[in-house]
């Protein structure tokens, strides 16, 4: 478990707790390799932590390219691929000497500012890497980094066409790495960086990041860890690679076999070459910048590297490449410092996929791994994934008779009773929350005419997520989301700024077309209801809307007993609207964070947030470490402007004055645009059922609880008794059982265990006599005899105070 200390509103998590994988049964994996077969795609072992090429590659014609192949072991392509390496890499270091060797200084989070090494020699440009910085203050330090980040005062004849850093832009969508998307020539935004990377010039902040950084830390650890595991799979099988990124519970490679596949039993044999044959060699990555041609004359044995290198790197720009002992492989970058960083590494799932998750193309074998600095970290991970499957939502969902689904719908659940009560509750829940915090609930409708959401945008993007069919000859679909139609409502009627904030939730049901193979469980379904809520506000509300939000999501995550912690998303690159209003509600949603968090308490994500307006991230643990992401909240600037949205101004314009412009989106003279919030608190009602059953291992606290008290009647004398309590439980509105079955005592009181009921009410000759109860609770706790009448105020209590 994750160490946790916390303040009166907030946790901190110090560090972070370790991403668990879905879980994924057999016949999931089976579905999505049918899936693939049939064009689409096994990613159900995680979230990406990059970015997919698949959308912008998947354009070129659709065709075999991996043709004959055989399973060799250390093909002779390693040898000839490495020398290509050495004849380039002489080039660039005769480049590189070239460049100036200038002192210069860096200046550390603290605010202290180093310019000599241990000697006393001086840093300089092109020569001093962050790991030689790191030793100065402590070689325990330098040693457990696996990248740094670097904020840079200015670069010292820097060269982007000599760093590879034109021609690698194209690999941001292979791998996502923040540098791309943060990086400017003036060092605004930081830079993840090699440890043993020389810095280019003098730096203004240079921070040092761990594996316990989920963001960067082992996002890089992961990364480096695919590298690994493709060179194991290059030595045993000759296999050629294709794409492997880190994702939220480790990594994957996915690479060509021909008509072969990988089993469970490869998985022994990969682990063993990457522990006795690559980590123990302590092989250090090497960062090179090569020229397209250079790189199509390395991987001209691959034909899929040939086709990314063909379809995502420029003409006449130069790239990046990694190598790893005899791996080398088209990479942005960054890297741990060599594989012996890596203490423990397991393969844990294997799937077939195709080449970008086309019908038609190759098929590919994809291998999963996790891998940690430190065994102790790989035997927790164990033992919570061990602790996982037996509290996998769907083995407990019908141990419990909670939901089933059918083959007739697929992705829509069906929760029977009990289940039916849990989710009933949870709205139930948000519902009385949104009565208290002055919401105002909408209904909407479940279908419309593609023209709304061609306008909203979402059409371009989410077409293909749509279920769409005709109407009348025009294209309709059912909703994916709620918050088009809630503009349609703001924007029905004319709209003052006295009237704002307005916050309209909706509890209408989606869908979205996902793939028959992506379909798990709870987690990933076609069907689903969100507690979805937008929030129509000033610029001059923001801070305070999302301090209300934020309280909302820290009550909701307290009574599930559930830690988090929060990232503010900032400005990408590629975002729309006035600088002047990001900057207005960064700095808003910064204070509101300070306020409800404390300074420190958060961290920023620069350059993270989304096209449309920054976003708090905010990830919970569960109580096997596991983080999700479920509550959100996003600021939208776009959909405003898109949807015409105005309020009637406080400001009024003179005649003849003219008003200052903010843009050609601009609302009308008199009127101001909404900023749009988007927020949620549970997100997906399906997810979180899913999330809080493998939270609470099936035992349901009181409040939420389907199977609240069974009374169990010692003989048939007593049930007549019984049933008159269970009927004053149910007109209080507890669910409440009698057990007149013909069953023993002692197995009466078993089955209830064994079925969770919170409370198991004993009653025989004495109890009837006296009006009592004998009450135990599902732990078996025996708490002795209690007054029916006591007893029932008890049991209010602990409902309406959520135990």
């Amino acid at each position: 478990m994750s160490a946790l200390h916390g303040t009166k509103k907030f946790v901190v998590w110090d560090p972070p707790g370790v991403t668990q994988p879905e879980l994924v049964s057999e016949e999931v994996v089976e579905a999505a390799a049918a899936a693939a077969k049939k064009g689409g795609s096994s990613g159900t072992q995680g979230t990406r932590l990059t970015k997919s090429t698949a959308s912008t590659m998947s354009t070129a014609e659709s065709k075999l390219i991996g043709g004959p192949f055989t399973k060799t072991k250390n093909p002779e392509w390693l040898k000839t691929r490495s020398a290509i390496f050495d004849e380039v890499k002489k080039l660039r270091d005769a480049e590189q000497s070239l460049k100036p060797r200038t002192p210069i200084t860096v200046t550390l989070p603290d605010g202290s500012v180093k310019s000599t090494l241990k000697d006393g020699s001086p840093f300089l440009s092109y020569s001093t890497s962050p790991y030689d910085v790191a030793v100065t203050i402590s070689q325990g330090l330098a040693d457990a980094s696996v990248v740094a980040r670097v904020w840079y005062s200015n670069r010292i004849d820097w060269d982007p066409f000599s760093e590879g850093a034109e021609g690698s832009d194209g690999l941001d969508e292979l791998e996502d790495n923040d540098a791309a998307d943060e990086k400017t020539e003036s060092g605004e935004k930081a830079e993840l960086w090699d440890m043993t990377r020389p810095l280019v010039g003098p730096v203004k902040k240079l921070e040092f990041v761990k594996f316990a950084e989920e963001k960067d830390g082992m996002t890089a650890f992961w990364h480096s860890s695919a590298h690994i595991l493709g060179e194991a799979i290059e030595h045993l099988y000759g296999g050629y690679l294709t794409i492997g990124p880190p994702i939220s519970s480790g990594f994957y490679y996915d690479c060509y076999l021909g008509d072969g596949s990988v089993s469970e039993e490869d998985y022994k044999v990969l682990e063993k070459e990457v522990t006795s044959a690559i980590v123990k060699k302590k092989q250090k990555f090497e960062r090179l910048v090569v020229t397209k041609e250079e790189a199509m004359k390395m991987f001209q044995y691959n034909p899929f590297k040939m086709e990314i290198l063909r379809t995502k790197v420029a003409d006449n720009t130069r790239t990046t490449v990694y190598r790893c002992g005899d791996l080398i492989d088209l990479c942005r970058g960054p890297h741990v410092r060599h594989t012996g960083m890596i203490k423990s590494f397991s393969c844990t799932n294997h799937s077939a996929t195709q080449w970008l998750a086309k019908d038609g193309n190759d098929q590919l074998q994809r291998v999963y791994g996790v891998s940690f600095p430190d065994k102790k970290m790989m035997t927790i991970w164990k033992e919570n994934r061990e602790k996982a499957k037996a509290r996998d939502h769907r083995v407990i969902g019908v141990k419990q008779g909670l939901f089933m689904f059918h083959e007739l719908s697929p992705g829509s659940c069906f929760f029977l009773p009990p289940g039916a009560r849990i989710y009933n509750k949870l709205i139930e829940f948000i519902k009385e929350e949104y009565w208290k915090r002055g919401y105002d609930e909408v209904v909407t409708p479940n279908v419309f005419n593609l023209d709304l959401w061609r306008k909203s945008g979402h059409y371009q993007h989410y077409k293909d997520g749509m279920f769409i069919f005709d109407v009348e000859g025009q294209e309709w679909g059912m909703k994916p989301m709620n918050c088009p139609g809630h503009c349609l409502i703001f924007g029905s009627t004319t709209r003052s700024w006295r009237d704002l904030p307005m916050r309209f939730a909706d509890f209408g049901v989606l869908h979205r077309n996902e793939l028959s193979g992506a379909l798990t469980g709870l987690t990933r379904v076609r069907r689903f209801q969100q507690d979805d809520a937008h929030i129509y506000c000033r610029q001059d509300q923001i801070e305070e809307e999302v301090l209300g939000a934020l309280e909302f999501m820290k009550y909701v995550y307290d009574i599930f007993g559930m830690s988090y912690k929060l990232e503010l998303s900032t400005r990408p690159a590629k975002a729309l609207g006035e600088i002047d209003v990001w900057n207005k509600a960064e700095a808003a949603l910064a204070s509101a964070m300070d306020k409800f968090a404390g300074k420190g308490n958060w961290r920023e994500n620069p350059g993270d947030g989304a096209f449309y307006g920054p976003k708090i991230d905010i990830k919970v643990s569960d109580s096997m470490d596991r983080i999700h992401q479920c509550a959100t909240i996003q600021l939208d600037f776009q959909l405003p402007i898109r949807f015409d949205l105005k309020y009637k101004s406080n400001v009024s314009v003179k005649e003849g004055e003219v008003k200052k412009e903010r843009g050609t989106n601009d609302a009308k003279e008199g009127f101001e645009r909404p900023v749009m919030v988007h927020r949620a608190m549970l997100g997906s009602v399906e997810r979180m059922f899913a999330v809080l059953t493998e939270h609470y291992g099936g035992k349901w606290p009181l409040w939420l609880s389907p199977r609240q008290v069974m009374l169990v009647p010692v003989h048939s004398d007593q049930f007549e008794y019984g049933e008159s309590i269970r009927a004053q439980l149910h007109d209080l509105k507890f669910f409440a059982e009698c057990d007149t079955s013909k069953s023993t005592f002692q197995k009466k009181v078993r089955n209830a265990q064994v079925d969770q009921w919170n409370y198991q009410l004993v009653i025989g000759k004495a109890e009837m006599t006296n009006g009592t109860v004998n009450i135990r609770t599902r732990a078996n706790e025996q708490k002795g005899e209690m007054k029916v009448e006591e007893f029932l105020a008890m049991l209010q209590r602990e409902r309406d105070e959520h135990k």
